[in-house]
């Protein structure tokens, strides 16, 4: 295997980047990535500076993991404020660090990108070296790898990374045939809670129409932009994507771009921005231009589910936070981060404080568990 560093995702073959990304999830593809760099959403100007490593053979690209360099913890998700804290009290320096992520997405999958044929606890196990190393000649004094998959935790726990958990709500399909029949699963009270959102929805004169990303024309996609942009306002601070970056995704993703377009009189109100895989719908954004009574739960929420439903699609992931999700049939799951920690110091108090935090997170999502809206306790399935 060669390894190599690559300062820009259009330097990597675009046909085998993508296909070690055996599950076509779309923020992994390489238009997704290219068009952050092309519209200049990472980059040094951002604080998101790529380093997509790499691992080559005979038959070309063999394994890969999206890299940024990063000097802040901003777009994350996975929040180490503290960590940089308690460096710079003693005179040390936290950033740089590496973050194998995708920027501004807090969305579990791969990290750890393998060929098919290749084993893939081996190769991780070199990938994981190479980020190491990396990390080891630029003087970085951590590397973080965040909203793992099942495997790529594994790899990371093997290598001793320290594991960190958080809690996200998910829905998941247990074969509903209709969105009533997902309802008939929810106690008497919940359902008709559910039922009253949608009617008061309907009540107001707003419809809906669902647009795949080749679907939007210019003008739409400015206005669903507009109310994305909105929001982002609304909490301090400008969006981290840019109009540019939809209008290209829109372009070269296709029917992974999903857009909700709420209407009143025929006219976009509000919109929500999805995104699928072969097996998945993510939840991302959302903005309105005015107030309506249960708008944002039927746009963000209600029709996810039922696109879910109608498409066949396993899991529903609507984003961070949220305990409102739950009375609407999300429930708690954990997700997983892994962080390589240089200095032996620091490494055992963040040790420490993963173990006390870790389970806090436990008791709390077993504790959401208990309020999910089903008449019987759902069976359990694969994250």
């Amino acid at each position: 295997m060669r390894s190599a560093v690559h300062k820009r995702i259009a330097d990597i073959d675009a046909r085998q980047w993508n296909a070690l990304n055996g599950a076509n999830i779309p923020f992994l593809r390489h238009e997704f990535l290219a068009a952050l760099e092309r519209t200049g959403c990472v980059g040094a100007r951002t604080g998101w500076e790529p380093r997509f490593l790499t691992l080559a053979d005979e038959q070309g690209l063999a394994a890969a993991v999206p890299g940024f360099a990063k000097s802040h913890s901003y777009g994350e998700f996975v929040f180490d404020f503290a960590w940089a804290q308690a460096y710079a009290r003693v005179g040390r320096n936290y950033y740089p660090k590496l973050t194998v992520a995708v920027p501004f997405t807090p969305a579990t999958g791969p990290r750890l990108l393998i060929r098919k044929d290749l084993d893939v606890a081996g190769t991780s196990k070199l990938l994981i070296a190479a980020i190491e190393e990396y990390s080891t000649e630029h003087s970085l004094s951590s590397a973080h790898a965040l909203f793992l998959d099942e495997p790529g935790r594994a790899a990371c726990e093997r290598a001793g990374w320290l594991l960190r958990r958080d809690c996200q709500f998910h829905w998941s399909n247990r074969g509903y045939d209709s969105f009533d029949g997902f309802l008939d699963t929810f106690t008497a009270e919940k359902r008709k809670k559910a039922k009253r959102e949608r009617r008061r929805v309907a009540e107001a004169g707003i419809t809906f129409d669902t647009r795949s990303g080749n679907e939007l024309d210019g003008r739409l996609l400015d206005r669903v932009y507009a109310f994305h942009r909105d929001t982002f306002l609304r909490h301090g601070h400008e969006p981290y994507l840019t109009k540019t970056f939809f209008a290209e995704i829109a372009r070269t993703l296709g029917d992974a771009l999903l857009v909700k377009v709420a209407l009143h009189a025929g006219k976009p109100v509000a919109a929500a921005i999805f995104f699928r895989s072969d097996d998945t719908l993510y939840g991302r954004y959302w903005g309105s231009a005015a107030d309506y009574h249960s708008l944002h739960f039927e746009t963000c929420y209600h029709q996810g589910v039922e696109f879910c439903i109608e498409q066949g699609l396993a899991r529903f992931e609507p984003g961070t936070q949220g305990e409102h999700k739950v009375a609407r049939g999300f429930e708690p799951v954990l997700t997983w981060s892994a962080h390589y920690i240089a200095d032996r110091r620091f490494r055992s108090a963040i040790d420490d404080y993963l173990g006390r935090e870790g389970a806090a997170i436990d008791e709390y999502a077993e504790e959401v568990r208990s309020h999910v809206p089903f008449r019987e306790p759902p069976i359990e399935t694969d994250p």
